[in-house]
Order: C-alpha cells, then sequence, then structure tokens
C-alpha cells in the first residue's frame, strides 16, 4: 500500500485511491482497471499506463483425496509455477514459489531438476496467493497462513519476496498476521542476516535436513558455501535481535537422516535456541532413489526428539497420491 500511495501522491493524486485500488484487486479480487468504477476515467487511463494486471492462468490442478490442492500456474511468459493449499486443523495454508526454477541443487527435491530461469515478481508471489483464495471463496473459505517453502530459494529473491509479504499482510491486501506467515530458506546466511536486522514479524523457518555437515553438504550443496557453525552464528544473531521462535523443517529421508544419531545430534545443535523442529515425510520423487521413513520409524524419530528434550512436531503427510513434492508437477509437465 504504501508504495502504492508514494506513486499516486507523485502523480499528484490523493493518496486515498490507494486503498480504493487495494480493495478492488484483493478484497473484490478484480483484475481489471476498467471495472473499478469508483475511481475516475483520468486515474484508471493513468493505471493503465503504468501498470498492467496480469492473473496467472491455471495450467493443471491436482485435488488430494486428503483435500491438498497442487495448482500450475502459467505466467505471462508462458514459465510454469507451482502453489499447494494444504488443510490443516488450524485452518488453509498455501505454499508459495519464489523463482522459477531452482539453483540450490538439493538432491532430494524435483525443484532442481530444472534450473532457475527467473526470479518471480512480487505480483507474480502475490498473485499465486490470490489465485488459491479465489479457488476458496468458491467454498466460502479463507486462506489464513502463507509459507514461502515452493519452488526457488527466498532470499535468493529477497525483495520481491518481502514486498509480496508486505502486501499480503496489509489491512488492505489479503489480511494475513504477520505471524501467519513464514519464509523458508535452505541457508543463505547473508539473506538471514538482513532479515535479521530489518526486524519484520514474519516466521524465519530453516530447511535442516541433516544435523552434521558431511551428511548436509551430501544432501545441500548450500551447506559447502555456509556450513552449520556458520549458518548457525547468524541464527543466534537472529534469535538475540528479534527473540522469535525459530522452525527447522526436517524432512524423513528412510535409512539416511532418521537413526538415535540423527536425533542426538539435533539435540545437540538446538541446544539454547528458542526453536523447534518439524518433521515431515517426504514425498516420493520417481527420478530421486530417496524413500521416506515409515509410519513406525517416523514416530520412533519423533520420540527420541521428544525424549532428548527437543520441542519437535510431527507433519501429516500431505498429497502423496498427486504429484506433491516441491517442482514435481511442473517437471512432469515439461517432461
Amino acid at each position: 500500500m504504501k508504495e502504492l500511495q508514494e506513486y499516486l501522491e507523485e502523480n499528484h493524486i490523493k493518496a486515498f485511491h490507494g486503498r480504493q485500488i487495494f480493495r478492488w484487486i484483493y478484497d473484490k479480487r478484480i483484475n481489471d482497471f476498467d471495472l473499478m468504477t469508483d475511481l475516475s476515467k483520468n486515474l484508471i487511463a493513468k493505471l493503465k499506463e503504468d501498470f498492467t494486471i496480469s492473473p496467472l492462468t491455471v495450467k493443471d490442478r491436482q485435488i488430494s483425496k486428503d483435500g491438498t490442492q497442487k495448482f500450475l500456474f502459467e505466467l505471462e511468459d508462458k514459465a510454469l509455477v507451482e502453489s499447494v493449499l494444504m488443510i490443516f486443523d488450524y485452518g488453509f495454508s498455501a505454499c508459495l514459489s519464489s523463482q522459477v526454477g531452482c539453483n540450490m541443487g538439493c538432491s532430494f527435491c524435483a525443484s532442481g531438476l530444472l534450473k532457475k530461469q527467473r526470479d518471480l515478481t512480487s505480483g507474480e508471489i502475490v498473485s499465486q496467493a490470490l489465485m488459491i483464495q479465489k479457488q476458496l471463496d468458491e467454498d466460502g473459505e479463507r486462506l489464513g497462513n502463507i509459507v514461502v517453502m515452493g519452488t526457488g530459494e527466498p532470499f535468493d529473491n529477497y525483495d520481491n519476496v518481502m514486498r509480496a509479504m508486505n502486501i499480503l499482510n496489509d489491512p488492505y491486501g489479503l489480511q494475513i498476521g504477520s505471524r501467519h506467515i513464514s519464509i523458508s530458506t535452505c541457508g543463505i546466511v547473508p539473506g538471514i542476516r538482513r532479515f535479521a536486522k530489518e526486524n519484520l514479524q514474519y516466521n524465519l523457518a530453516i530447511s535442516l535436513h541433516a544435523p552434521n555437515d558431511e551428511l548436509r553438504s551430501s544432501l545441500m550443496p548450500v551447506n559447502k558455501a555456509y556450513p552449520l557453525p556458520v549458518l548457525f552464528d547468524a541464527l543466534k544473531e537472529y534469535s538475540t535481535l528479534n527473540n522469535r521462535r525459530l522452525t527447522f523443517e526436517y524432512l524423513l529421508l528412510k535409512g539416511i537422516n532418521d537413526s538415535r544419531k540423527e536425533a542426538d545430534e539435533i539435540r545437540d545443535l538446538l541446544k539454547g535456541l528458542n526453536a523447534y523442529i518439524n518433521l515431515i515425510p517426504y514425498n516420493k520423487v520417481s527420478e530421486k532413489d530417496f524413500e521416506t521413513s515409515d509410519d513406525e520409524n517416523a514416530l520412533r524419530f519423533y520420540d527420541l526428539l521428544k525424549k532428548n528434550g527437543v520441542a519437535v512436531t510431527l507433519r501429516q503427510k500431505k498429497g502423496d497420491d498427486i504429484d506433491a513434492a516441491c517442482g514435481q508437477l511442473r517437471a512432469n509437465h515439461i517432461k
């Protein structure tokens, strides 16, 4: 809203029109300036001259038996990007992508099957949430949570991601509470330090997936640039400056990171941090050799962490009957 109002004032237009424009786009879901009937013709002409509203096209949509929905959106330049709608006890949550493709190269992830083509604009990130909300509108439901954990590395597209989150959080935008917005990074330390200093109220999540450098580097090339001691030094700075609880995401990979050894290492790694770890069953990717831990082993690993005094949650498996793994639907379409 602030940027729009500044634009209006720079063009000698009263700033209150910014609220009207936001209501049309984010409250009434109107994506045509000509339909904004309380704006003057001159203002509409100026907006059409300087801006475009380019809604995404739904290229594919899959619905799981558990209610999870996977969207494949086509952008204006015909690039494809994925988003996911998940249903939890606390409401509806959208997982958004931040880039077309991904260069992080995590060995278990379908997103890296197709390299990064470009960053998404803030508008393209916001549009994913808007399109999902339009789908929920049909049932009178409301999107309550946002996670930027889809294709791409959010801190590799920092400015556009933050601008998008500010719009989604805006009281005239989609009104998603700041405590209901989470940004997930695989460990881009400069981005974490920048985020820490800006003292934003959004949640910070770290894709951990391994509690020692040897294993993490074999799974996640980013760990070679920012090994765990460097990463955790930045996270401690974040915790000191923000006094916010950290979330660690941890995919359960059968026979790789789900033994007592890793449970003990997680205990030592997280000691003294205001944090919890979210265990996530792995969604199988056909091009990868990884398997998810079975239910029995996942619960055993969960219990080991609990006994170690680690704050831990075990997420219910979502969308395993559709192309739910991050990047999988897009990769299959392009293939």
